[in-house]
């Protein structure tokens, strides 16, 4: 099977004229005719009638036309994404994310990715609220908890794990807290998402509920974190945006055994027949960033 004669085949129905097909595809005109008659002559059939003014598709040379071009459009796709494949990732690239995500971690991705692929611009969409990714043009977007699109491809980064987090400065002037228990006799401060009323802590199959009354409450897991940083009670906070003060000494994970829940942590992106370079070297830096600071399992102790 000779899939030049095919293709130039192809060329002469789309350009309507063997001298025009001869000119699109620099090659002699008697070199076109003559390809298309040896194909016409492999499968023992008339493919095209030709007059002095016009070429006409036969009832055979219709179906074959349509079969030939189609497989040929996909050798064409398959070539361009090879071609893609070996460009340097550029361009803009648009990527949604929960606002409260963490400045740290968001900072360090987007610096990672200008370092390693300057030519590539990241454009952050920082919200709470669901993205359609096709709908609004996201070419990936990082998700916390239980998926519930299946039409999209996700990728595992870990699981966000909540726990209970002090700073040193309130500890020292404090009650001891060595049991859930003992958070009565602290001032808790809540991210009102997770719970207005009592927290829940778990360690491995043992669960506990704490009431909790009387103490401060914010929808800004941001506020949450700096009235802690600044001394002003115990809160129930992700590990994630609290890695960098535990790292300087500014925040202590108390009650280490327990735990409120663990969220998987994704990244998603739509289901589609070429990866672009640009999202590919997305993902993988994403990958290798953010995996470390959503390492937490579940205690079973």
């Amino acid at each position: 099977m000779d899939f030049n004669e095919a293709a130039v085949f192809v060329k002469v129905v789309q350009a309507g004229s063997f001298s025009a097909a001869a000119r699109q595809l620099q090659l002699p005109t008697s070199t076109v005719s003559t390809r298309v008659a040896r194909l016409e002559q492999r499968l023992g059939i008339t493919l095209l009638q030709r007059t002095t003014r016009r070429l006409n598709l036969t009832e055979a040379g219709q179906a074959y036309f349509e079969h030939a071009s189609l497989g040929l459009g996909y050798m064409l796709e398959a070539e361009a994404a090879i071609d893609a494949a070996r460009q340097a990732p550029q361009g803009k690239l648009r990527v949604s994310a929960p606002a409260d995500l963490g400045d740290s971690l968001l900072a360090g991705l987007v610096h990672q990715v200008q370092l390693q692929y300057p030519a590539l611009a990241l454009e952050l969409l920082l919200t709470e609220r669901y993205v359609d990714l096709v709908a609004e043009g996201i070419d990936a977007a990082i998700r916390t908890g239980e998926l519930g699109d299946s039409s999209l491809i996700a990728k595992p980064l870990g699981n966000a794990c909540w726990a209970t987090f002090a700073s040193q400065e309130y500890l020292e002037q404090a009650p001891p807290l060595r049991n859930p228990q003992d958070l009565n006799q602290h001032h808790c401060l809540q991210f009102s998402p997770m719970g207005r009323d009592a927290w829940t802590l778990r360690r491995g199959n043992d669960s506990i509920t704490i009431p909790l009354s009387g103490h401060t409450i914010a929808n800004s897991i941001g506020i949450v974190r700096h009235m802690a940083l600044n001394g002003q009670g115990v809160a129930l906070l992700p590990t994630y945006i609290c890695k960098p003060g535990m790292l300087i000494g500014e925040l202590q994970r108390v009650l280490p055994a327990w735990q409120a829940r663990h969220d998987p942590v994704h990244l998603v992106y739509p289901r589609q027949r070429f990866m672009p370079p640009k999202l590919r070297a997305f993902l993988d830096v994403a990958q290798a960033v953010m995996q470390p600071w959503f390492n937490d399992a579940p205690s079973s102790t």
